[in-house]
């Protein structure tokens, strides 16, 4: 009932899928030192509260501190729910506990692909992906926090734009008929 559905649900049987992934863990550090903080802001106060005459601010703090770790918790099993499926027709993101959002954003409309990584990216191995389409911002836009970027924009940039390997040799062949096409054109003129 409670249980989100498992991404492969929402695929087509002609669809292969291609990344499967959930954002980096780096996205909860934020939100941790959130809690922490709190927690050990809550505890100083505690300390502070006179234990004689304040036994119901005492009670109010730790069920404050309580509310903290549940809300932590939520977030950490939201991150866990949260995954990113790229097949070969569309990109998906499927978030929520309680209720599911699907966004999907067709292969065929996206544009163009960036790429970029901070220096904490870096360090810890994510990176965020700008999928842009003909002029429209979709709900795919901005993925932030994708662990191993570069395998991941490499799958998709081969998807997108077609084999990295194909296009070099197009390429090497364009050139090899260009040089011949002028070559054929100074020889015409001698």
């Amino acid at each position: 009932m409670f249980a989100p559905r498992d991404p492969d649900e929402y695929l087509l049987d002609t669809e292969r899928r291609v990344i499967r992934v959930r954002r980096h863990w780096a996205t909860l550090v934020w939100d941790l030192f959130e809690a922490v903080g709190l927690l050990v802001g809550l505890v100083m106060v505690s300390y502070l509260v006179p234990s004689g005459s304040g036994w119901v601010v005492q009670n109010v703090l730790w069920y404050a501190g309580l509310i903290i770790l549940i809300r932590f918790a939520y977030q950490v099993l939201d991150w866990y729910v949260e995954r990113v499926v790229v097949t070969d027709k569309r990109f998906l993101i499927t978030s929520g506990i309680f209720t599911t959002n699907v966004a999907m954003m067709p292969i065929t409309k996206v544009t163009d692909l960036t790429f970029a990584r901070s220096m904490m990216g870096r360090i810890f191995g994510y990176g965020t992906l700008v999928v842009e389409s003909a002029g429209q911002i979709q709900a795919l836009n901005r993925i932030e926090y994708v662990p191993n970027p570069t395998e991941v924009e490499d799958a998709i940039s081969g998807l997108v734009f077609g084999d990295k390997k194909g296009q070099q040799q197009d390429r090497f062949s364009m050139l090899k008929a260009r040089r011949a096409a002028v070559g054929k054109r100074k020889a015409a003129k001698l």
